[in-house]
């Protein structure tokens, strides 16, 4: 498992855990069942806070990415496709929250944005018109 702390950036370190080690499940590089750093571990390796570490783990539990076993540890969870889908629309609109800034500094409005997205789609899909994640 491979987390990389930024302290020049704007998000919490719990939050920072949270997020690499979700998208390491979402991605596969962490595979159901594997097992998991200690909290105290993870924490030693990453130089943060046991505090740091065991909230980004609650969080990752909280929202059925992890689960516990007392005495045993943190393992992967079986992924749930409604849930992975959800990760990702969640990823999408913060993608999309920050476009918007940057169109509105040079000028683009909702029809041009909308026009290049869909242009960027096409290229990227060819021609076919998909209306869902799969």
């Amino acid at each position: 498992m491979n987390i990389l702390i930024s302290n020049a950036n704007n998000k919490p370190i719990y939050e920072q855990i949270f997020t690499q080690i979700r998208d390491q499940i979402l991605s596969g590089a962490l595979a159901p069942g594997e097992p998991l750093p200690s909290i105290r571990t993870l924490a030693k390796d990453l130089r943060v806070s046991v505090i740091t570490t065991k909230r980004a783990y609650e969080e990752l539990e909280t929202a059925g990415y992890i689960y516990t076993v007392p005495a045993k540890g943190s393992y992967v969870a079986e992924k749930n496709t409604q849930l992975v889908r959800e990760a990702y629309l969640t990823q999408i609109e913060e993608h999309m929250t920050q476009i918007l800034p940057l169109a509105d500094s040079c000028g683009l409005g909702e029809e041009e944005l909308v026009e290049m997205l869909r242009l960027l789609y096409q290229d990227t899909h060819g021609r076919e018109n998909h209306n869902e994640c799969h």
